[in-house]
């Protein structure tokens, strides 16, 4: 048994609940998304407890839908944290290098995109390198249909119930099962 001398604290870090958003519509999307569930199960402080199935939906662009471009595969992953958001989103950023991630286009075609959705429900607009929750997930059916397949009873702080504002998201949203 691991304990404290008799006398002395026992400080034990508990970690903070967070969401990711997972993306690809180049190559293999479903086994990049699988490859980028990997990495994140790997990293130390990083401790994937769901993961959503996969959904298909159509590349989304500054103007809407971009019917020209590959539609994408997305998924969600609830993740209990040690890290600080700062942190996290370092983690998140050498996962999508490792799989080929190219930043050259804004909202542009990519390998693997994860966006940190929520990190226990802080509510924060001071940081230029990190927003929470994410910019735009309380509208993107995307992020939230996905959400609510590994917690039916989520919330979106600063947004509410996440089943509600799914119902208002307008992007369309289709189960991908995987196909021969």
């Amino acid at each position: 048994m691991n304990a404290a001398p008799i006398g002395k604290p026992v400080r034990m870090r508990v970690g903070v609940p967070a969401v990711l958003a997972l993306g690809s519509n180049l190559g293999d999307r479903a086994e990049t998304i699988q490859a980028a569930v990997d990495l994140l199960r790997a990293e130390p402080g990083v401790d994937v407890r769901a993961v959503s199935r996969l959904y298909e939906t159509p590349a989304l662009k500054p103007e809407g839908i971009d019917e020209e471009a590959p539609a994408y595969l997305n998924a969600v992953a609830l993740v209990h944290t040690l890290l600080e958001p700062l942190a996290l989103l370092g983690v998140v950023n050498r996962v999508e290098d490792a799989l080929g991630r190219v930043r050259e286009e804004r909202w542009g075609d990519r390998t693997i995109d994860i966006d940190i959705v929520d990190y226990d429900g802080i509510v924060s607009e001071d940081d230029p390198r990190i927003v929470l929750p994410h910019p735009r997930a309380h509208e993107r059916a995307f992020v939230l249909v996905p959400w609510l397949d590994v917690d039916p009873g989520a919330r979106l702080a600063g947004y509410g119930p996440v089943a509600e504002l799914a119902r208002q998201a307008g992007d369309p949203v289709e189960l991908w099962e995987d196909r021969p």
